[in-house]
């Protein structure tokens, strides 16, 4: 009979200690899916979809991964305000001017422009690459404006502002973003 009962504490240790074990690997396991889980949602590590690589916006003074070779002038470092943006502002100007008939009207005009973004270097990069198509958008813009609002100051802040619409719509349209800040007017004829 003493030896049952032995028997009988062997099993229930046994018993206790598989318990144990299957416990263990249950818990291995959660934690496991857990964290499997966690990942795939980008919680941590790399994380699964984090979306388009998108630019970003580049604050004063920080370095641009993307900058455009050429961008960095002999001429030191750049010196940033403190007021205003915490972003710089960086420019890209087309070589060549602009020329183009003005809507019912037999005037002319004739711009060079240039455009700023604040977001890193490949937003000027796509600006230089896709050139030809957004100078053809900005033509059409320039024809289809009218002589009476190229002289008024009001006039020229919308035109720049349709202007800057129209590239940001060909960046879109290529590169999936557009990017451009603003249009700026380096010279501005009319005859």
């Amino acid at each position: 009979m003493a030896k049952d009962a032995d028997k009988s504490e062997d099993d229930k240790s046994k018993g206790g200690m598989m318990k144990m074990v299957i416990a263990g690997v249950a818990m291995l396991g959660i934690g496991a899916g857990g964290a499997y889980g966690a990942f795939a949602a980008g919680l941590i590590g790399g994380g699964g979809d984090a979306g388009p690589d998108l630019p970003k916006l580049v604050r004063k003074g920080d370095s641009d991964p993307y900058a455009m070779p050429g961008d960095k002038k002999d001429e030191g470092t750049p010196v940033y305000g403190e007021g205003g943006s915490e972003y710089r502002a960086a420019y890209f100007s087309f070589s060549d001017s602009f020329t183009s008939n003005l809507s019912d009207s037999p005037a002319l005009i004739q711009v060079e422009i240039a455009v700023s973004t604040q977001h890193d270097g490949r937003v000027l990069a796509w600006v230089k690459n896709h050139e030809l198509a957004i100078r053809s958008a900005i033509l059409v813009q320039l024809a289809a404006t009218q002589e009476a609002v190229v002289f008024d100051p009001e006039g020229r802040k919308r035109l720049k502002q349709r202007l800057t619409k129209a590239i940001n719509e060909e960046l879109e349209e290529k590169e999936g973003f557009g990017g451009i800040d603003a249009v700026h007017f380096k010279g501005f004829l009319v005859q």
